[in-house]
């Protein structure tokens, strides 16, 4: 297996299962990487503490600098939560290192089960590439999970087993074990194809966009007259644009209101985003403002 990474230096998510042993294995045979191995504990499971001593283990083998963080989240929390959680602790020790990038052992059947989930909940044009980032690398989404297995046993490598990865009350865990495997081969690659056309078409509407709001926005303000005269479904690509411009995620209702209140609302109004941002109709210009609650 090959796989293809700049040079410097980079923060490794490495959980302790085997695609992440796979990943820190391939890295640490290239010379003019930096890496930094970075372990977070969901405190999800009562033996999850038996990972973070196995893979600290494992990378002072490798002579890695080790973060890890406990987050004692319950055995209730859900996906979402600890996935926010797990890349909060990951940037952080991307800052406090200094490194340029952070690296998942996110693979190819990682990438058909996050389109799935979605397409379930009806995200937008994003939801088919959302695993395609510029400050996440994820050199091995092109590689099957069976890949992964097979060399993993083939250098013998040990890993750890999460037993919460047989749990389908969790979505993915259901799409993993119910859905993925009665895809056809035929099926599975029109399925990757549909998400690498995706994710060409999102880059080429996302410059589009960008080139558009730089027209008509000032100061992190967008003219409202501008986005008054926008169609309904290309005010609500500008909305969601805007957003992830400022790294605030909403879901598609979220979405319709904000679009709508930015379109309606009178003068010096204000419509709740989420806990920490409002948008606020300022004279001829929609402001996004950061607000204490």
């Amino acid at each position: 297996m090959e796989i293809i990474i700049e040079p410097g230096r980079y923060v490794v998510a490495v959980s302790g299962g085997v695609d992440s042993i796979v990943l820190l294995d391939l890295l640490s045979q290239k010379s003019d990487l930096g890496l930094v191995v970075a372990h977070y504990d969901h405190g999800i499971r009562a033996d999850s503490n038996d990972d973070r001593i196995f893979v600290e283990k494992l990378a002072k083998q490798h002579g890695f600098e080790f973060h890890y963080d406990e987050g004692k989240l319950g055995s209730e929390t859900s996906e979402a939560t600890a996935r926010t959680k797990r890349y909060e602790f990951l940037n952080r020790v991307r800052n406090e290192v200094e490194a340029s990038a952070i690296i998942t052992a996110h693979h190819q059947d990682d990438l058909m089960e996050t389109a799935i989930i979605n397409l379930l909940r009806g995200t937008n044009r994003h939801g088919l590439s959302s695993m395609y980032s510029k400050d996440i690398k994820r050199p091995l989404l092109s590689f099957p999970k069976k890949d992964l297995v097979a060399y993993a046993l083939e250098h013998n490598l040990a890993w750890r087993e999460d037993s919460t990865n047989q749990d389908t009350k969790y979505l993915r865990n259901y799409i993993r074990g119910e859905i993925v495997p009665k895809f056809t081969i035929e099926g599975r690659d029109s399925l990757l194809r549909i998400i690498e056309s995706s994710q060409g078409s999102n880059e080429q509407i996302d410059d589009l966009l960008s080139s558009l709001m730089t027209d008509n926005s000032k100061n992190n303000q967008i003219n409202r007259q501008w986005f008054i005269s926008l169609p309904h479904s290309i005010a609500r690509e500008v909305m969601v644009t805007w957003l992830r411009q400022q790294d605030i995620t909403v879901d598609r209702v979220a979405i319709e209101k904000l679009v709508i209140a930015a379109k309606t609302l009178g003068l010096g109004k204000s419509c709740d985003i989420n806990k920490g941002h409002i948008l606020r109709v300022k004279g001829d210009y929609l402001a996004l403002l950061s607000v204490e609650r």
